[in-house]
């Protein structure tokens, strides 16, 4: 200590730093800090991660004792911090950039200091490496919380569909004994009914949550074990033996491990097939908001068959014009959803030699595309349920209609 016990110095093999006394996170944690941050996201901004971390790092616990790698009460307290973690307190000490390079060093280091940090102030002393992350490497600490906080934002994300999609199917039913038009290239075609519309955009999106469930539940393979490589070198085999058994417990969930350890450590393909459902679900959400535009337009000039509910000031310059802003609110985040889901794709494809060192990027851009959506479908939803029919706009245009039959 230094300053009167305002500081501490640590060392690694680069030498030493200067840091505050009380500060949870160490040596580590602040390099990383200062080299390699450059998304202005947090670890405590994705607390998903955190929980899932904290899990990883008690079920790890629990089975050093088992193993005999750790003594009960160093086991105990490792525990006890990460149970703090996951209720959500410390989130300051949890500052490094999840995207930070190094196949999740930062991260793993991170979360690894501030336990011992933890239970440092609770009269326990440890050290990150030889205790906290004992039979652990980053690659399959990181592998595996990545998938635990993607299965948990996927149960929130389906919820949120499954309201909109039952929004979609209630305007289908009101819409059914209401006569419009039907339209291909945006010309006029017979006669429809202005429910039909809503109950196919109803089958498309629960069609793409059923996908994204399928997509999602496979995460539940993973590769805790395996140390770097998928090989366990490291990892007592009294370890390997109960490690997943404990993290199912500390998780919630039932979890499998990969069947090939190596495979899992190389390859982000479940990460990536994700992602990939993200995108298919963007691309319809794409389509509900055109056509919500669509339908709404004008009214004068436009389709005006159907009156989108006001939720902010239409325009700053007309007076009284209400504007489609929740439909393009829900284009801009499926916008942004494709984005993300390049960004993991690329990721992916980068996967070289034993290990996928770029498997944030992609596990980042999945839990950020899926939370986008789920603040942005809950917004579609209450629009979907709360538009009404311009009923006689919609009995004019099907009197309107084509003929069936050849010219």
């Amino acid at each position: 200590m230094s300053g009167a016990a305002r500081t501490r110095i640590e060392r690694d093999r680069l030498g030493a730093l200067e840091l505050p006394a009380d500060a949870l996170a160490g040596i580590h944690s602040e390099r990383a800090l200062r080299h390699l941050g450059f998304s202005g996201r947090r670890l405590a901004d994705y607390p998903e991660l955190v929980r899932a971390l904290a899990q990883v790092k008690r079920a790890a616990a629990r089975a050093n004792r088992a193993a005999g790698v750790l003594p009960p009460r160093e086991a105990a307290a490792i525990e006890a911090a990460c149970e703090a973690l996951e209720s959500g307190l410390h989130a300051e000490a949890l500052a490094v950039d999840p995207l930070a390079g190094g196949g999740g060093v930062a991260l793993n280091m991170n979360a690894n200091e501030v336990i011992a940090g933890l239970a440092r102030r609770a009269g326990v002393p440890l050290d990150p490496k030889r205790h906290v992350n004992a039979s652990q490497s980053s690659a399959d600490v990181c592998q595996t919380a990545h998938r635990l906080a993607v299965l948990e934002r996927g149960s929130a994300l389906a919820a949120a569909l499954a309201d909109l999609v039952a929004a979609l199917r209630e305007q289908a039913a009101a819409g059914r004994d209401l006569p419009t038009i039907a339209r291909t290239c945006l010309r006029d075609g017979i006669a429809t009914n202005a429910g039909a519309l809503f109950a196919a955009h109803a089958e498309a999106l629960a069609r793409r949550s059923d996908a994204l469930a399928l997509a999602v539940d496979a995460l539940r393979a993973v590769s805790l074990g395996g140390t770097v490589i998928g090989s366990g070198e490291g990892a007592p085999a009294a370890y390997r033996e109960v490690v997943l058994v404990e993290l199912a417990a500390t998780s919630g969930r039932a979890l499998t491990r990969r069947p090939s350890l190596e495979d899992a450590a190389q390859n982000a393909d479940d990460l990536g097939a994700v992602a990939a459902e993200l995108a298919a679900l963007a691309r319809a959400g794409i389509k509900l908001g055109a056509d919500l535009r669509l339908l709404a337009s004008g009214p004068a000039t436009g389709f005006g068959e159907l009156e989108l509910p006001p939720v902010i000031e239409g325009s700053s310059f007309f007076a009284g014009k209400s504007n489609p802003v929740v439909p393009e609110t829900l284009l801009h985040c499926c916008f942004q959803v494709l984005g993300c889901e390049r960004a993991a794709q690329l990721a992916v494809e980068r996967g070289e030699l034993q290990l996928n060192v770029f498997e944030a990027v992609a596990a980042v851009n999945v839990l950020d595309a899926m939370a986008m959506l789920e603040r942005a479908i809950p917004c579609a939803a209450c629009c979907v349920r709360d538009l009404r029919f311009d009923a006689e706009r919609c009995r004019a245009h099907a009197a309107r209609a084509l003929p069936i039959g050849a010219a």
